[in-house]
């Protein structure tokens, strides 16, 4: 039988999906088959809880599969009296769903989904909850809401008792929503989490407010309608007055004839005295065009909406709009999890569930672990592409998500201009200028006396560290940060240049290289190298695999390595076959621990059935999970085939071999890529060694002070030989 948890929000808005979302993503850890469930659903359009959850996570069944029956084929059942009827067909859903799972995330209903459905007859929802837990097998996990609320311990108390008083089986107690510095209670024998009230979950997005308000959308594209309304200003006042009540992320609500007052509220958010979330204009009149003109020179990246309604009727039914989690609204679904993920022990959770990991590892469990990973050891990292789009999008899923500590390279108005113009919150990221910090000095007279054989002068090495990508290394050589992600708008040679010149590779190995993940369907393998070096020699080589296999097996995957060559065993002969052998003798001599083997053609290390014709007796063939390519053309466009034509997912390309990591971003990388890269940085950094770390940098956005720091420590020079970078390398990755 599947593990079943069923989550039960007891009030209406209590924060149910913030629990349901955490959960899933817990599970999408442990187990490659996990299903969700809802006993009922609205009777008209798709419920956005479960239509995101079956959007984002791989599940079993699909939507229509996913949950028991409408709430008007419940409501028809009820009102002809049969309830057992209504029991027993939900039941029957449940069960197909939890046949094909290893685990099964059920979300129940609240009071307000019956009343709002029509279904006032119906039982009240705590009873029907407990009633369907208990059918289903499942433990019961209830959330409370705490807004409002000065003493949340009697409301905790009062779900857990009469939850068990029906005979359901309390898994724990989660008090959402609930007020900062809010004591949490004790005394129940179940664990109580209780998780703050997060604006940016709480709050509508501008998309959502339209919806709701039926508008027409004068301006603003995506980005602007997913911008947070964390409060309501109506403009009905003169100019002054009205600027003096704007306050971050509100949404002004004035007369569309009011073109003074939209000017002045978009110069307002244009220069950073407030970052508003949106403008809406009532009474159905257009703004004038002129006005519109100025508008959009200021550059805001605003929406602005037009309702019919007066500026009364429209903050009145802009006040009754709730925040709900949908595909729509992917930045809140990353604030909900990193709500989650801080104020709930989710590895007590995990142990409560009693999940067994499973062996196989899904593209979704390696992805959901690699952020899991790096939370529990949270480092510093440094991206100098500080003003890129993609670079703050990803800056803030990984503070909300709590992945690493961040310092964004560049100038700090610049940067936080752009950050308020496509509406995203970095507030917590370090921002350092490298033409002003006072950091600057030090890093050159380093770089200059690490460089001196190659004649580079103070004042020369003054001019490169300001570099966004050699400050940025030299942070990481300094111990100011612990590893750097760069290359969305950099070419690769400009992001692993900096690192060849003053990292060097770790002692022992002959040449830094990559690697790729390959998320297939069913598993993860690693590919090496595809990305940096053209043609190793056989000493080389052997580096490569070595350095892949431990890169593997720090990322939880068992190193089994294949040295592909276009010949398995003695099959073939020439310099190619040869370079490979004698680099698989190099990997057994120096690991003989390490299962390893080569020469051998592709097919036969990855196909059981070719592996027992060609090599039967190998402890590799059949079942390789580190690939070793031959060389940077072999590798580069294998990776490509096998991601084209097998729909897997490409995590990389991932440097190894380098005294603290250093990973380079494609220039397509898409935030998501870019999120799973810094978060596999961070993993790296954690077994790289590291000097004591200096004072934190401040987060002053100011471009002319930098923060006082500690003397940097001097890089180690290394007499080992660094890899040349092919002038092409952008165009491999």
């Amino acid at each position: 039988m599947a593990s079943s948890v069923y989550v039960a929000g007891l009030g209406s808005g209590v924060g149910k999906s913030t629990v349901a979302v955490g959960l899933v993503e817990l599970l999408s850890r442990q187990v490659a088959r996990i299903g969700v469930f809802r006993p009922l659903v609205p009777g008209t359009g798709k419920d956005p809880l479960l239509t995101l959850l079956t959007e984002r996570y791989p599940l079993i069944a699909g939507y229509d599969d996913s949950y028991g029956l409408t709430t008007t084929e419940a409501s028809a059942l009820v009102a002809d009296g049969k309830w057992e009827e209504l029991i027993s067909r939900i039941v029957e859903r449940y069960r197909e769903v939890e046949r094909q799972c290893a685990s099964v995330v059920v979300i129940g209903s609240d009071f307000a989904d019956g009343q709002q459905a029509g279904t006032d007859e119906m039982p009240r929802e705590l009873g029907f909850n407990a009633r369907l837990a208990t059918e289903f097998g499942s433990v019961i996990l209830p959330v409370v809401g705490g807004q409002g609320r000065v003493d949340i311990s009697g409301a905790v108390r009062s779900a857990y008792h009469s939850l068990t008083d029906l005979d359901a089986t309390v898994l724990a107690v989660i008090a959402n929503r609930v007020p900062a510095g809010t004591p949490t209670p004790q005394g129940l024998p179940v664990p109580v989490w209780t998780i703050p009230e997060v604006p940016s979950v709480a709050a509508p997005t501008v998309a959502e407010v339209a919806a709701a308000l039926d508008a027409t959308v004068v301006t603003g594209g995506d980005a602007a309608l997913d911008r947070d309304v964390l409060d309501y200003v109506v403009g009905a006042a003169h100019v002054p007055a009205v600027l003096d009540h704007l306050t971050d992320g509100a949404l002004l609500i004035t007369p569309g004839d009011r073109a003074d007052l939209l000017v002045a509220a978009s110069a307002a958010h244009s220069a950073g005295n407030v970052t508003l979330a949106g403008l809406v204009l009532t009474l159905g009149e257009f703004p004038d065009p002129r006005a519109v003109r100025v508008i959009e020179r200021l550059n805001t990246g605003l929406a602005m909406l037009v309702v019919k309604s007066d500026s009364f009727d429209t903050i009145k039914a802009a006040g009754r709009i709730e925040a709900k989690l949908s595909p729509a609204t992917p930045r809140k679904v990353e604030a909900a999890l990193g709500a989650f993920e801080k104020h709930v022990d989710t590895a007590e959770l995990a142990r409560l569930l009693d999940v067994t990991r499973s062996a196989r590892v899904t593209p979704l469990m390696f992805e959901n672990d690699l952020i899991d990973r790096a939370r529990a050891d949270r480092r510093h990292l440094v991206l100098p592409e500080g003003t890129e789009e993609r670079i703050l999008r990803a800056t803030e899923t990984l503070l909300r998500r709590g992945v690493a500590e961040l310092t964004l390279l560049g100038d700090p108005a610049e940067i936080t201009r752009r950050a308020r113009e496509i509406g995203v919150e970095i507030g917590g990221a370090h921002l350092v200028d490298p033409a002003t910090s006072s950091w600057r000095d030090d890093f050159a007279e380093q770089y200059a006396e690490l460089r001196k054989h190659k004649a580079v002068t103070l004042d020369l090495a003054y001019d490169v560290v300001r570099d966004v990508n050699y400050f940025g290394t030299m942070m990481v050589a300094a111990g100011h940060a612990d590893g750097m992600v760069s290359g969305a708008t950099h070419t690769t040679a400009a992001t692993i240049r900096p690192a060849f010149e003053i990292i060097k590779t770790v002692p022992d190995v002959s040449v830094a290289s990559s690697v790729f993940f390959m998320l297939l369907a069913d598993r993860v393998l690693v590919y090496g190298d595809c990305a940096v070096n053209p043609d190793p020699n056989a000493e080389q080589l052997a580096d490569i695999a070595l350095s892949s296999a431990q890169t593997a097996a720090a990322f939880g995957i068992e190193p089994r390595v294949a040295m592909l060559s276009y010949s398995t065993g003695s099959s073939g002969a020439g310099a190619d076959v040869e370079k490979v052998a004698a680099a698989t003798a190099l990997v057994r001599e120096r690991r003989p621990d390490l299962p390893v083997e080569g020469p051998i053609q592709y097919d036969a290390a990855i196909d059981p059935a070719v592996a027992a014709t060609k090599l039967p007796d190998s402890a590799v063939a059949g079942k390789a999970t580190v690939f070793v390519f031959p060389d940077l053309n072999t590798g580069n466009n294998t990776y490509k085939a096998v991601q084209r034509s097998a729909n897997a997912v490409a995590v990389g390309p991932v440097m190894q071999g380098l005294r603290r990591p250093v990973n380079d971003l494609s220039r397509g990388a898409t935030v998501k890529d870019i999120v799973n890269t810094v978060a596999i940085t961070a993993i790296q950094a954690r077994s790289a060694a590291s000097p004591p770390s200096p004072p934190p940098v401040s987060p002053s956005v100011s471009p002319s002070v930098s923060p006082p720091v500690s003397p940097p420590v001097s890089p180690s020079v290394s007499p080992s030989v660094s890899p040349s970078v092919s002038p092409s390398a952008q165009e491999q990755s």
